[in-house]
Protein backbone atom coordinates (compact mmCIF):
# COMPACT_ATOMS: atom_id res chain seq x y z
CA UNK A 1 0.00 0.00 0.00
CA UNK A 2 1.24 3.78 -0.67
CA UNK A 3 2.01 6.37 1.63
CA UNK A 4 -0.63 8.72 2.30
CA UNK A 5 -0.85 11.83 -0.35
CA UNK A 6 0.46 15.25 1.30
CA UNK A 7 -1.24 18.03 0.25
CA UNK A 8 1.16 20.14 2.22
CA UNK A 9 4.56 20.07 2.13
CA UNK A 10 6.69 19.29 4.60
CA UNK A 11 8.78 22.52 4.81
CA UNK A 12 8.94 25.54 1.90
CA UNK A 13 10.84 25.02 -1.10
CA UNK A 14 14.83 25.75 -0.14
CA UNK A 15 15.35 27.55 -3.05
CA UNK A 16 12.66 30.01 -2.19
CA UNK A 17 13.68 29.95 1.66
CA UNK A 18 17.32 30.67 0.45
CA UNK A 19 16.73 33.93 -1.86
CA UNK A 20 19.65 34.11 -3.09
CA UNK A 21 19.56 30.39 -4.73
CA UNK A 22 16.37 31.77 -6.89
CA UNK A 23 17.75 34.41 -8.36
CA UNK A 24 20.53 32.04 -9.48
CA UNK A 25 18.23 29.39 -10.64
CA UNK A 26 16.35 32.54 -12.59
CA UNK A 27 18.96 33.38 -14.33
CA UNK A 28 19.56 29.50 -15.52
CA UNK A 29 15.87 29.54 -17.01
CA UNK A 30 16.63 32.76 -18.78
CA UNK A 31 19.85 31.42 -20.51
CA UNK A 32 18.33 28.36 -21.08
CA UNK A 33 15.45 29.40 -22.68
CA UNK A 34 17.29 31.35 -24.96
CA UNK A 35 19.38 28.80 -26.24
CA UNK A 36 17.77 28.48 -29.21
CA UNK A 37 15.41 24.98 -28.36
CA UNK A 38 11.82 25.45 -29.14
CA UNK A 39 10.17 25.65 -25.50
CA UNK A 40 8.34 22.32 -26.63
CA UNK A 41 11.30 20.25 -26.66
CA UNK A 42 12.42 21.74 -23.30
CA UNK A 43 9.00 20.83 -21.92
CA UNK A 44 8.77 17.71 -23.10
CA UNK A 45 12.55 16.78 -21.75
CA UNK A 46 11.35 18.08 -18.35
CA UNK A 47 7.83 16.27 -18.02
CA UNK A 48 10.03 13.04 -18.90
CA UNK A 49 12.22 13.03 -16.46
CA UNK A 50 10.10 14.35 -13.88
CA UNK A 51 7.82 11.42 -15.06
CA UNK A 52 11.01 8.91 -14.76
CA UNK A 53 11.29 10.34 -11.41
CA UNK A 54 7.66 10.36 -9.96
CA UNK A 55 7.75 13.57 -8.48
CA UNK A 56 4.47 14.63 -9.23
CA UNK A 57 4.42 18.64 -8.08
CA UNK A 58 6.94 18.51 -11.89
CA UNK A 59 4.42 16.08 -13.74
CA UNK A 60 1.81 18.57 -13.20
CA UNK A 61 3.77 21.90 -13.94
CA UNK A 62 5.14 20.10 -16.70
CA UNK A 63 2.22 19.59 -18.41
CA UNK A 64 1.07 22.80 -17.55
CA UNK A 65 3.98 24.43 -19.18
CA UNK A 66 3.79 22.23 -21.90
CA UNK A 67 0.08 23.65 -22.49
CA UNK A 68 1.40 27.25 -22.15
CA UNK A 69 3.46 26.82 -25.11
CA UNK A 70 1.05 24.95 -27.18
CA UNK A 71 2.04 21.51 -26.50
CA UNK A 72 -1.15 18.74 -27.65
CA UNK A 73 -2.81 16.54 -25.36
CA UNK A 74 -2.46 13.68 -27.73
CA UNK A 75 1.39 14.17 -27.38
CA UNK A 76 1.33 14.85 -23.71
CA UNK A 77 -0.51 11.76 -22.68
CA UNK A 78 2.31 9.47 -24.98
CA UNK A 79 5.59 11.12 -23.59
CA UNK A 80 6.27 7.71 -21.04
CA UNK A 81 5.96 6.34 -23.73
CA UNK A 82 7.48 8.03 -26.60
CA UNK A 83 9.45 5.29 -28.61
CA UNK A 84 6.05 3.44 -29.15
CA UNK A 85 4.11 6.26 -29.89
CA UNK A 86 4.22 8.36 -33.88
CA UNK A 87 4.08 11.99 -32.50
CA UNK A 88 8.01 13.21 -31.76
CA UNK A 89 10.03 14.08 -34.55
CA UNK A 90 13.37 12.40 -35.32
CA UNK A 91 14.41 15.86 -32.40
CA UNK A 92 12.45 15.28 -30.01
CA UNK A 93 13.14 11.63 -30.06
CA UNK A 94 16.73 12.22 -29.51
CA UNK A 95 15.80 15.15 -26.89
CA UNK A 96 13.69 12.82 -25.06
CA UNK A 97 17.04 9.94 -24.80
CA UNK A 98 18.87 12.35 -23.59
CA UNK A 99 16.89 13.22 -20.70
CA UNK A 100 16.33 9.39 -19.92
CA UNK A 101 20.12 8.49 -19.67
CA UNK A 102 21.40 11.43 -18.04
CA UNK A 103 18.23 10.95 -15.66
CA UNK A 104 18.94 7.42 -15.12
CA UNK A 105 22.38 7.92 -14.75
CA UNK A 106 22.68 4.92 -11.90
CA UNK A 107 21.17 2.87 -13.48
CA UNK A 108 23.56 1.21 -15.84
CA UNK A 109 27.36 0.52 -16.42
CA UNK A 110 29.81 2.34 -18.41
CA UNK A 111 29.19 5.99 -19.84
CA UNK A 112 25.93 7.72 -18.30
CA UNK A 113 25.17 9.03 -21.51
CA UNK A 114 25.63 6.18 -24.44
CA UNK A 115 27.82 7.33 -27.40
CA UNK A 116 24.84 6.44 -29.85
CA UNK A 117 22.21 8.82 -27.47
CA UNK A 118 24.64 11.73 -27.41
CA UNK A 119 25.58 11.12 -30.93
CA UNK A 120 21.65 11.30 -32.05
CA UNK A 121 21.57 14.78 -29.69
CA UNK A 122 24.35 16.20 -31.19
CA UNK A 123 23.01 15.28 -35.06
CA UNK A 124 19.97 17.45 -33.98
CA UNK A 125 21.30 20.34 -32.34
CA UNK A 126 23.86 22.67 -31.93
CA UNK A 127 26.04 23.14 -28.74
CA UNK A 128 24.08 25.80 -27.32
CA UNK A 129 20.74 23.76 -28.02
CA UNK A 130 22.83 21.05 -26.31
CA UNK A 131 23.44 23.21 -23.42
CA UNK A 132 19.97 24.68 -23.06
CA UNK A 133 18.60 20.84 -23.28
CA UNK A 134 21.47 19.73 -20.54
CA UNK A 135 20.38 22.49 -18.45
CA UNK A 136 16.83 21.75 -18.87
CA UNK A 137 17.46 17.94 -17.60
CA UNK A 138 19.82 19.24 -14.61
CA UNK A 139 17.10 21.62 -13.40
CA UNK A 140 14.45 19.55 -13.67
CA UNK A 141 16.16 16.51 -11.86
CA UNK A 142 17.19 19.29 -9.42
CA UNK A 143 13.39 20.53 -8.27
CA UNK A 144 12.19 16.72 -8.70
CA UNK A 145 14.82 15.97 -5.64
CA UNK A 146 13.87 19.04 -3.59
CA UNK A 147 10.26 18.26 -4.44
CA UNK A 148 10.10 14.85 -3.47
CA UNK A 149 11.96 14.99 -0.42
CA UNK A 150 9.70 18.36 0.86
CA UNK A 151 6.95 15.79 -0.27
CA UNK A 152 5.57 19.78 -2.67
CA UNK A 153 1.90 18.18 -3.51
CA UNK A 154 1.02 18.71 -7.32
CA UNK A 155 -0.39 22.06 -7.90
CA UNK A 156 1.85 24.28 -5.61
CA UNK A 157 2.67 27.54 -5.70
CA UNK A 158 5.33 29.36 -4.24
Amino acid sequence: MNAAITTTARMKNPAVVLPDAMKGIQNIYKAMYQGGVCPQVLELVHLRASQINGCSACVFAGVAGAKKHGESDERLHAVAAWREAPYFTDAERAALALAEAATRIADRSGKAVPDDVWNEAADHFTEEQLSAIILMISLTNFFNRINTTIEEPAGATW
